[in-house]
Formats: C-alpha cells, sequence, structure tokens
C-alpha cells in the first residue's frame, strides 16, 4: 500500500477522486516524503512536523498532486459571503481555517483550539489589532509570533505556536508559522475614532463555528469523513459573538 504515497492523479482528476488512506507507522512514511508532501500532511492531520512523528496513524492521499484547495474539508465556495471582501471561518470540530474573498475559498490550514478547559467561543468575532511577538501571560516562556487578536476582552488571537494534532491551547486559534504570517499580512484590523476609546469599522470578520467534541474519536482521521466537505450554516454570518 505504501507505493499510493507516489501515485500521480489521472489528468482529468477532480475534487471527486480524493481517497485517503490510514498508515500506522508515521515515520517511515515521513522518510519517504519531500517538504511538500510533508507540508500537506501537516494540514490533513492537523499537527506540526514535529508531531506527525508522535502520531500513530496518518491521514495521507493517494494522489499528491491536486491543487492544494482540493484537500481542503471546507466548502470551496459560500454563496452568502459573496459580498464580503475577506472572512475567516474556523470549524472547530474539525480544527480547520478557511479564508474567503468574496466567497471563495483562497487558503485553508489546521488550527489548535482551546483544550477541554479552555474552549475556544463560537460564534462571529473581527480581526482588531496585530503584532509580530507578544509574551503570553500565561507562561512567560511563551513567545507567540504573527500574532493576530481577535476578542480583545479576552486576549484571545490566531498566533504560531505548536500544532499537536488535537485542540491545546489557552482558547487561542493556533497555527502553522507558514499560515500565521500568512494571516498577518492578509488579514485587516480595526480602526479606531481618533481619541482610541471606539472602534470606527472592524477588522476583518471571524467566524468561529460550532463545538468540538472531547469525547469523541477526531474526525479528520476517518477517511470515510472526507468523502464530503463540510457543509456551513446558511447564516454563517449571523452568529452572535463578541
Amino acid at each position: 500500500m505504501a507505493l499510493a504515497l507516489f501515485l500521480t492523479s489521472p489528468s482529468n482528476s477532480t475534487a471527486s477522486t480524493r481517497w485517503f488512506l490510514c498508515f500506522v507507522e508515521s515515520s517511515s512514511i515521513l522518510d519517504q516524503l519531500n517538504e511538500k508532501q510533508i507540508g500537506l500532511l501537516e494540514k490533513l492531520n492537523r499537527a506540526d512536523r514535529v508531531h506527525l512523528r508522535r502520531l500513530g496513524k496518518l491521514i495521507v492521499p493517494d494522489y499528491w498532486d491536486l491543487d492544494e484547495l482540493e484537500y481542503s474539508p471546507m466548502p470551496a465556495s459560500v454563496k452568502r459571503m459573496e459580498p464580503d471582501a475577506k472572512v475567516m471561518v474556523i470549524h472547530l470540530p474539525w480544527q480547520v481555517f478557511g479564508a474567503y474573498e468574496h466567497g471563495h475559498l483562497t487558503r485553508w490550514g489546521p488550527v489548535s483550539s482551546g483544550r477541554a478547559l479552555h474552549p475556544t467561543p463560537a460564534g462571529l468575532f473581527f480581526l482588531n489589532w496585530k503584532s509580530r511577538q507578544r509574551t503570553s501571560k500565561d507562561n512567560s516562556n511563551w513567545h507567540l509570533r504573527w500574532y493576530f487578536n481577535f476578542h480583545n476582552q479576552r486576549g484571545l488571537a490566531f498566533h504560531e505556536f505548536s500544532l499537536p494534532g488535537r485542540p491545546a491551547s489557552h482558547a487561542c486559534i493556533r497555527l502553522l508559522q507558514r499560515d500565521a504570517e500568512w494571516l498577518f499580512w492578509w488579514g485587516e484590523g480595526w480602526t479606531l475614532s481618533s481619541d482610541g476609546r471606539k472602534i470606527s469599522r472592524h477588522g476583518t470578520s471571524v467566524v468561529l463555528i460550532g463545538e468540538y467534541d472531547f469525547s469523541s474519536p477526531r474526525p479528520w482521521l476517518d477517511p470515510e469523513s472526507w468523502k464530503a466537505r463540510i457543509a456551513l450554516p446558511e447564516d454563517v454570518l449571523d452568529a452572535k459573538g463578541g
């Protein structure tokens, strides 16, 4: 079965031809892959490359050369978002983000949201302010790079940090380094009044959907779950939040 690692897709392949396989010996598989393939496995398994080797099994595609967006579980387009220049959607049950421009998916990747004791709240938020690096208030040894706040009262933000393949943060949204840096420049922050006390214009919309089920198996590790993309609610931009 390992030969499937190096198959290329047929010339007429589409998103419907995606099939994924589970492999148990993750270390031996990673030693056979190039940088681009490992980057794809980081996305599919919600884990950075350090933690990929610690996982007992990996979800692996049998075709490697599709457009990267074809591997996303997020919908390719969302009609409700077409009027909006940019929207960042995080699906908490699947631990994945989708960045949309006028309703069309432009980038996707893995996240690690809040652990069971510190769950990330669902709802509609906005990107507020950003910093290239901040020191965590929970632990002075945690340096959070490419920090972009989306909940000013609670101090919640997107930022680069380790992704272990499960929710593990203190309610922030952890991203891979390349995704955190991309969001830092792609996203738009708030505009404040001249006295700095009021928001005169909100930043990029951030929609956090659902709730992670800590009592159930991780859905992205089930190959059957990948046969259909995630269905977002029709009122995706109407959720209440901060």
